[in-house]
């Protein structure tokens, strides 16, 4: 199994920056891509950046030139770097990763507990 642990989460005001860390650890034979996603109350859970197991990325559009989300392998870690944040960005955010476990060729989920955002106006 693989678990996520998220940090960096917080109270910050608008136009501020916030850095969140997942830690992924636990017995896997490989992590693949990792991601997060976002929730706010009210709001189904949606995809904010998404980071391929050789770099390569995605973002939603609304956080486009703001956010940058970045790994370090050898630690098993994604980072989300968030600048130039808005009140609309507060919401629970949550780490996920992909990850194989030895002896099978699937892919399985794993998420993190969810760390909170705030951005106050």
């Amino acid at each position: 199994q693989v678990q996520l642990v998220e940090s960096g989460g917080g109270l910050v005001q608008s136009g501020g920056s916030l850095r969140l860390s997942c830690a992924a650890s636990g017995s896997f034979f490989r992590i693949n891509a990792m991601a997060w996603y976002r929730q706010a109350p009210g709001n189904q859970r949606e995809l904010v950046a998404h980071i391929g197991s050789g770099g390569s990325t995605n973002y939603a559009d609304s956080v486009k030139g703001r956010f940058t989300v970045s790994r370090d392998n050898a630690k098993n870690t994604v980072y989300l770097q968030m600048n130039s944040l808005k009140p609309e960005d507060t919401a629970v955010y949550y780490c996920y990763a992909g990850f194989i476990r030895f002896g099978t060729p699937y892919e399985y989920a794993a998420w993190g507990q969810g760390t909170q955002v705030t951005v106050s106006s």
